[in-house]
């Protein structure tokens, strides 16, 4: 067995915090719509609300998970933890779920228009990213 340890470059923690960062804001996002937070809220039409509000709960489950996996995996990451992949894994399947209904079976791009799309692309994009960094990083040998 070898005592090496490797080490980790500088950019690997400026992306872990980058994604603690990002996936913060996510939680943020689904807790302030979950709590109705009407400050938060204000921006959005009354259609747009009553969109949000009118998801199925299976729906509300897969958008907790994909959320809450991918912040839990920003932290795994930060920490260094081989686990942060499946978290990051587990979120991309619930986002492309989730993007499956919205985008193919409600009004989705008419309630938040092309806007809305672009930035769930960079949503998913961001957690592909994330999730070969967590994978390049346990073949690496920085992940313990």
């Amino acid at each position: 067995m070898s005592d090496t340890q490797v080490k980790t470059p500088v950019w690997f923690w400026i992306l872990a915090v980058i994604a603690v960062l990002w996936n913060a804001m996510g939680a943020w996002d689904y807790s302030a719509t979950q709590l109705r937070l009407e400050w938060y809220l204000s921006g959005f039409t009354e259609e747009q609300l009553a969109y949000f509000f009118g998801f199925p709960a299976w729906y509300e489950a897969l958008w907790a998970t994909a959320v809450w996996t991918a912040f839990l995996g920003s932290i795994a990451l930060l920490l260094r933890r081989k686990f942060a992949s499946i978290l990051f894994l587990v979120s991309i399947i619930c986002f492309i779920a989730s993007a499956i209904y919205s985008f193919g079976f409600t009004p989705a791009i008419e309630m938040m228009g092309i806007g809305g799309a672009i930035f769930s692309a960079i949503i998913f994009l961001s957690l592909l990213g994330f999730f070969w960094m967590a994978r390049w990083a346990s073949s690496a040998g920085i992940m313990k």
